[in-house]
């Protein structure tokens, strides 16, 4: 069942935090969901930020499509809640979890997930860049290059995990995993149609399309 569209814009606090571990950003989402399960009333929360080389697993993950010895691997692996498969987090790479309440949106998953993916290819369309949908699969492409993973966790309606986008990494890293499980399409960024693009300019898209396509405003 789906609520009404929102009259007003729903407020949403955001917060630009930069470089930080995988673990510290996975801990503060749990939190944020949690005080929500608590007291639905709470404001919707955005976390924008990068990540040091990570590995994560979706809650169903199989590990046939990691390449690399997870004992001896020097880059941590988390197996976490959200859905997908295996990915790889680095600098260059902007990362996004949406805390949001569904109940004040629409409560169902796909619309959602396609919503996420409308934010980046909206952004994508501020450089000419002819972002896509690929049916039956989850994420954003270009050139059938994939640029953008979505991997999402939902609790209560309270949504966790998110996006990220490839904007200038060292994708050497995703040589050692088989990217979501996908084995015909390979991982590409937006430096490679985009030389100069940086991951400022991209956040600062994000940021504004995010409240566009969501219906918020940021306090």
């Amino acid at each position: 069942m789906s609520t009404s569209p929102l009259l007003q814009p729903r407020r949403c606090i955001l917060q630009k935090l930069g470089m930080m571990p995988y673990e510290g950003a996975w801990e503060m989402q749990r939190s944020l969901v949690n005080q929500r399960l608590q007291d639905p009333s709470l404001d919707d929360t955005l976390l924008l930020l990068e990540h040091p080389p990570v590995y994560t697993l979706g809650t169903g993950s199989d590990t046939k499509f990691i390449k690399l010895d997870l004992q001896q691997s020097t880059i941590p692996v988390y197996r976490t809640e959200r859905g997908g498969e295996v990915t790889y987090h680095c600098p260059g790479q902007l990362v996004g979890y949406p805390i949001l309440n569904l109940r004040y949106y629409q409560q169902d998953l796909h619309w959602y997930l396609r919503q996420l993916e409308a934010v980046i290819i909206q952004v994508l369309n501020n450089y000419q860049l002819p972002g896509k949908r690929i049916p039956g699969l989850t994420g954003v492409w270009v050139d059938n290059y994939k640029v953008a993973a979505i991997g999402i966790k939902v609790k209560r309606w309270i949504t966790m995990h998110g996006f990220s986008i490839n904007v200038c990494p060292d994708l050497q890293g995703f040589n050692h995993i088989i990217p979501c499980g996908i084995t015909d399409k390979p991982v590409g960024s937006l430096q490679q149609f985009i030389p100069n693009i940086t991951l400022e300019e991209i956040q600062a898209k994000v940021i504004e399309t995010f409240a566009q396509v969501f219906h918020i405003k940021y306090i």
